[in-house]
């Protein structure tokens, strides 16, 4: 089972000799499955199955749907025409041109743009045809969509098991660093007490014991540790697919607080350095998380 992009594009179409019905997914990320669905009143019926079935087979996302259904019978319904009331219309135009001495007729375009006079009645519709009709293109709409979300989200988890790789060589440089760290910080220590105390001996003692504290203060084995846990837990997840988003928005947020955690206990410019590098790179894993179903 692949990861899936919540980004994607779907579009499915039923036509017969009475009628071509076409419908449209735009998918983006979302917290959860967020459905927007126009369609034509005439399937207003059909929109509570329309739903289920998104629901059944779309796991999360705003997701737009747009129906459209186009009459293909020749016998589309009834024109009526109210001719007493154009009847109406004109003798009132007459009676107002005359009163008012004003110029000009009441045209037949006129007439009708009233919005009054000419009517349409659509012809009743088909609901089971309509309802087939809607159920074959959304399925088709659905494949669609998913096949796009599956390309996009095998495309990501290939760029973010790089970007793990990255940070694997990033971590065991951290880890080479970290012994190096302390012992120039000893060093440097003994540099400074051996100035300021010139002719007096240091006891190495306590010295041992300060360095043993600060050793201690500045370990960072524990983070180390759990930075290498996190990398294979979450390339496991992307292996095993499905819907991983929010699994690997939780790994991300204990990488990146063990990274923090390394950067305020080391004051070694190398190590710093890598912890920047880290925390871009868990920032970029951050950001393509955000577009996983």
């Amino acid at each position: 089972m692949t990861v899936k992009s919540m980004t994607g594009y779907g579009k499915g179409v039923y036509e017969s000799d009475n009628l071509k019905l076409v419908v449209e997914l735009k998918s983006v990320n979302h917290r959860f499955l967020d459905l927007s669905i126009k369609m034509p009143k005439q399937l207003n019926f059909a929109e509570d199955a329309a739903r289920r079935m998104l629901k059944e087979r779309v796991g999360r996302g705003h997701v737009e749907v747009y129906v459209n259904v186009e009459d293909k019978r020749a016998d589309k319904g009834v024109l009526a025409v109210d001719y007493e009331l154009a009847r109406q219309y004109l003798a009132a135009a007459r009676e107002m041109r005359g009163r008012l001495g004003a110029d000009g007729e009441l045209t037949v375009s006129d007439l009708i743009k009233t919005g009054n006079i000419v009517s349409f009645t659509p012809a009743e519709a088909d609901e089971d045809e309509l309802a087939k009709a809607l159920d074959a293109a959304l399925g088709d709409a659905i494949a669609a969509l998913d096949k796009m979300r599956s390309t996009e989200g095998a495309n990501l988890a290939r760029d973010m098991s790089s970007k793990l790789d990255e940070m694997k060589i990033v971590v065991d440089k951290v880890a080479e660093l970290a012994p190096d760290t302390l012992r120039q910080h000893a060093d440097k220590v003994r540099e400074r007490v051996s100035e300021y105390l010139k002719d007096v001996s240091i006891d190495e003692g306590k010295f041992l014991n300060e360095m043993a504290f600060f050793a201690d203060k500045v370990a960072i084995d524990e983070e180390l540790t759990r930075l290498n846990s996190h990398i294979p837990h979450f390339r496991a997840i992307l292996e095993k697919g499905g819907a991983v988003g929010k699994q690997l928005d939780f790994v991300v947020q204990e990488m990146n607080r063990e990274s923090n955690t390394i950067g305020s206990k080391c004051n070694d410019i190398r190590v710093a350095e890598c912890v920047v590098s880290l925390k871009c790179t868990i920032e970029k894993l951050r950001e393509q998380i955000q577009n996983l179903e």
